[in-house]
């Protein structure tokens, strides 16, 4: 059995950038429309050059039309925090990265993923070849004796155990209306 849908696979590159004096804006954007873009942002930090200031570095969304609305992501201090770690943070293009202060170099490390489609072909093949694998594969017969069954206890062992001398391991005990029957 056979089915057709409609899958995509990422294909993930590093993309990076460095924001200084004569270089305060780096924007991430793409023409392809046939593909999903995203960046997914990972580390921003301070080169080994950078002065004892504040950095801040702020994200711009949108074409830098009236309506891109700035927002500061990160303020790196050389002496107090060098880097910061920006996992989980995934950007859609276009987006622009503007080093509101200092005079850097601050290095922004990034991932940008690609979503691409499948072709027919490509998902044919695939699908034969996880089918061949299951044809491949060994399959194990279980009997029905070793099934579920656990294997009872012999009585010696826990009449041994529970005598006067050792108290009972813990869950192997009798009761409390056993020991109060004792008493």
């Amino acid at each position: 059995m056979l089915f057709h849908f409609k899958t995509e696979k990422p294909l993930s590159t590093l993309w990076g950038c460095e924001l200084n004096e004569s270089n305060k804006e780096e924007s991430f954007k793409t023409d392809d429309t046939n593909h999903q873009h995203q960046l997914a942002l990972r580390t921003m930090c301070l080169g080994h050059t950078a002065k004892d200031e504040f950095n801040i570095v702020e994200l711009v969304t949108g074409e830098g039309n009236n309506s891109a609305k700035a927002v500061p992501i990160a303020t790196l201090h050389a002496k107090s925090m060098p880097t910061v770690n920006l996992s989980g943070l995934d950007l859609h293009p276009p987006v622009t990265f503007r080093l509101k202060r200092g005079s850097g170099p601050v290095y922004v490390g990034a991932e940008h993923v690609a979503l691409e489609e499948y072709s027919e072909e490509e998902m044919d093949e695939e699908v034969e070849e996880e089918e061949e694998d299951i044809e491949e594969s060994p399959v194990k017969k279980v009997t029905k004796n070793d099934a579920g069954k656990r294997k009872k206890p012999e009585k010696g062992v826990d009449e041994e155990a529970s005598d006067g001398e050792n108290p009972p391991k813990k869950g192997k005990g009798r009761g409390r209306k056993a020991q109060a029957a004792k008493v």
